[in-house]
Order: C-alpha cells, then sequence, then structure tokens
C-alpha cells in the first residue's frame, strides 16, 4: 500500500471579533497546530496600567494543518474563514511565519562599522539569520546599527527593525 505524506501548509485564519485567543485554545485542543503571534503592551485604565497579550494581528491567527483539516478549522467556534485569493485558501509562507516570531522576539543589535548612503524606499533582502531569504523595504534608518523593513503578511505590513549587517541592498 502506498500511502503518500500529508502535505502540512500554514494558513491565515480570519476569527470573529475578540475571539483570537479562545480559537486558539480550541484549535489546540483538537490537536491542530496554531499560531496566535501575542505582543505584550501597556495598557492604561481610569484607576490601574497593566501589561496585556493582544494579538499582533486582530482578528487573524495562523494554523498549520493538511487539505484534510480545513473543515475542521473552520467547524471550530470562532472561525471564519480562511483568507483566500480567487476563492481558495492562500498558503502562508513558512518564512513569513518565522518573520513574526523573529519579530516577536527581537534580538538585540550587533556591531556596524559604517551605514552606506541608504535611502527609504530601498528593496532589502535578509542574507542573515532566522529571516534568511525575506525581501522588503527599507522604511527608516535606526541609528547606526540598525532598520526597519517593512515586510508584506497577510496583506498588511509587518515593520521590523533588524541589524544593518543581516542585511543586503538591491
Amino acid at each position: 500500500m502506498n500511502l503518500k505524506p500529508e502535505i502540512l501548509n500554514w494558513f491565515a485564519v480570519y476569527t470573529l471579533p475578540r475571539a483570537e485567543k479562545k480559537l486558539h485554545a480550541a484549535l489546540v485542543k483538537n490537536g491542530i497546530i496554531a499560531y496566535l503571534p501575542l505582543l505584550k503592551t501597556l495598557k492604561q485604565w481610569s484607576d490601574r496600567k497593566k501589561w496585556v497579550e493582544e494579538p499582533l494581528f486582530k482578528s487573524y491567527l495562523f494554523v498549520c494543518i493538511s487539505e484534510k483539516e480545513h473543515f475542521a478549522v473552520l467547524n471550530t467556534p470562532g472561525a471564519v474563514r480562511f483568507v483566500t485569493f480567487e476563492g481558495k485558501a492562500v498558503p502562508v509562507p513558512e518564512k513569513q511565519i518565522e518573520a513574526i516570531r523573529y519579530y516577536l522576539m527581537e534580538s538585540p543589535p550587533t556591531e556596524v562599522t559604517e551605514v552606506s548612503k541608504l535611502h527609504p524606499g530601498t528593496e532589502v533582502e535578509v542574507v542573515r539569520g532566522p529571516l534568511q531569504g525575506l525581501t522588503g523595504l527599507l522604511v527608516e534608518l535606526k541609528g547606526q546599527r540598525k532598520v526597519r523593513i517593512q515586510i508584506d503578511a497577510l496583506g498588511q505590513f509587518l515593520h521590523l527593525t533588524i541589524p544593518i549587517d543581516d542585511l543586503t541592498f538591491k
């Protein structure tokens, strides 16, 4: 008997408003690989301040599933639909998932000897580190050691601050 291995791809799932954490917990409970990027932010109320974790992308989370698991994800309470193109769920490249993870971990800067004549709008490619192979646009210079670039993910732009030594400029 010739069994094909299941191919797993990352997909973005659109959720009900403010249901990202509940959907993530339900998917994990059902044995589905799910990733909900959370950003720690300081919230101000009238009587106190508190650190809370909020989704990086409101109303979105990611699942790593095979084709046969699509229905199981959509039948989970809180899931609305997959992000699609021409009616078909679009896989999210693994590199974009890694870019999001890297962004949330934000590594310390590396030393750089000089900054060449760069300007916003320059196309760059990450040549070192966990984001290797990603391309984006230079948004701003951050001192002598880092630059901020934008990378397209889910049709939204994710701004990352990356050591300048990890980039090549086109």
